[in-house]
């Protein structure tokens, strides 16, 4: 607000220059343009669109690991927990890094709406991953409940908005994983009543009826069950996430899917070739289904270099610890020589923009929204760490020619109408019996 008030008040004094009015100003005064810059740097317009973008339609997160957090950091113990400023968390992480989300950098940011992911590992017996995941709901409703001033728990689109008028972030619930129901039907019906609101199907590893981005292929995309456990998630209105899952996969959901789907934090597979990134057979496939890519923050999906670094360091640690069989230090002090030789080539804004462009170009910005990670991984991109960057992203696109309007699209408004179109669906099957399919003992 000060530079409009400055830029005013100069244009205004501009125009007394044209009457001669000010003709008796003192020589020794600075010049019209230095008083200008002494009021600071110029205004930059495209951060000017951003914020108006992001005051219109504040950021609606596809994924935050925040939970998860909660659990490695504080065995969910958290009455004591001040969610406000977490910057001083570096003292209960082992690598000494600070969390990346409170309420204080999440107001920064713009953030309106965050699905919390209540995630638990991959590897674990699926009747404990269910006790977990239960878990993990429910510290993460006791956090939204403790911090009830700023953040607003929410199932519905409405109840999304509502919180964005008030001021408040919304928080919802989305399980990472099909772990998580346990191969059981009836154990998903009661996570969405729980309030869980997307699962992705698999995570690092295939489910019993679903085959991941990361694994082995074992069941050629979805099974017969994989299909129906689809197919009652629409149902219910639960949305289906392919994040994490293998291209086979996505296409056997989108072929059953009658609601649309969501990848609650995926890049491109054409910008960067991640497994867990989107590929073209299926950015095709989006329009006609309505769904989305919340685009994701993690550096080794965003950028191919960063990805090939990764990948020969890899490398080179595995044919140190083969040639150094139990001297770790050996290795360790190898591998430092290397990381100084090879420096990790650094990750921008500019790269996450690049794959908003893809997705655009490819099916179209009502195909976009933003799913950063955020706890979830070291760090976002440079001048996009932690979740008060959001502004950073938006000013990028908007400097790419992208209108208010599609901003607000990526923004949140994409996201809201997934929901809400899933909902309507739902609204539509009622009086639809259950799907009462069981995992055949084959799969």
């Amino acid at each position: 607000m000060q530079h409009r008030v400055s830029l005013c008040m100069s244009g205004a004094l501009l125009a007394l220059v044209g009457t001669g009015s000010l003709a008796a100003q003192d020589a020794n005064e600075p010049s019209f343009s230095e008083q200008i810059d002494l009021e600071g740097p110029a205004p930059d317009p495209a951060m000017e669109i951003a914020l108006a973008a992001l005051e219109a339609a504040p950021v609606f997160d596809g994924h935050n690991d925040t939970p998860l957090q909660l659990r490695i950091r504080l065995e969910n113990q958290i009455n004591r927990f001040d969610f406000n400023d977490t910057l001083v968390s570096a003292k209960s992480d082992p690598f000494g890094r600070a969390m990346h989300t409170d309420i204080k950098r999440l107001k920064k940011g713009r953030v309106g709406a965050q699905y919390w992911s209540v995630y638990v590992p991959a590897s674990l017996p699926e009747p404990q991953a269910v006790q977990m995941t239960i878990e993990q709901i429910d510290v993460t409703k006791r956090l939204i409940d403790r911090f009830a001033d700023d953040m607003a728990y929410a199932e519905t689109a409405d109840e999304v908005e509502s919180a964005m008028v008030e001021g408040k972030i919304a928080g919802l619930l989305g399980m990472e994983g099909g772990h998580s129901i346990g191969s059981n039907l009836g154990v998903l019906r009661q996570m969405y009543t729980l309030g869980a609101r997307y699962m992705t199907l698999t995570h690092s590893r295939n489910t019993p009826w679903a085959d991941s981005a990361t694994d082995e292929p074992e069941h050629n995309g979805l099974t017969d069950f994989g299909k129906d456990v689809v197919r009652e998630m629409n149902r219910l209105g639960m949305l289906v996430d392919l994040s994490h899952v293998s291209e086979k996969t996505m296409i056997d959901a989108l072929e059953v899917a009658r609601a649309p789907v969501i990848f609650s934090h995926s890049g491109a597979k054409a910008v960067t070739g991640h497994a867990r990134n989107v590929p073209d057979s299926v950015l095709q496939l989006l329009p006609a289904n309505g769904g989305i890519v919340m685009v994701v923050a993690l550096p080794g999906f965003l950028n191919e270099e960063r990805r090939q670094w990764h990948s020969r360091r890899q490398a080179e640690n595995a044919r140190l610890e083969a040639l150094n069989q139990g001297r770790p230090d050996i290795v360790q002090a190898a591998m430092e020589v290397w990381d100084t030789a090879n420096p990790e080539p650094a990750t921008l804004v500019t790269d996450m923009a690049d794959h908003i462009d893809y997705i655009r170009d490819m099916a179209g910005v009502e195909a976009i929204g933003i799913g950063a990670d955020f706890d979830g991984m070291p760090t976002g991109p440079v001048g996009f760490e932690d979740v008060s960057g959001y502004p950073a992203l938006f000013a990028e696109l908007a400097r790419r020619g992208y209108s208010q309007a599609e901003l607000e699209m990526i923004a949140s408004r994409n996201a809201i109408r997934v929901l809400r179109e899933a909902e309507a669906f739902a609204a539509s099957q009622r009086g639809v019996r259950p799907i009462e399919t069981r995992l055949a003992q084959e799969e």
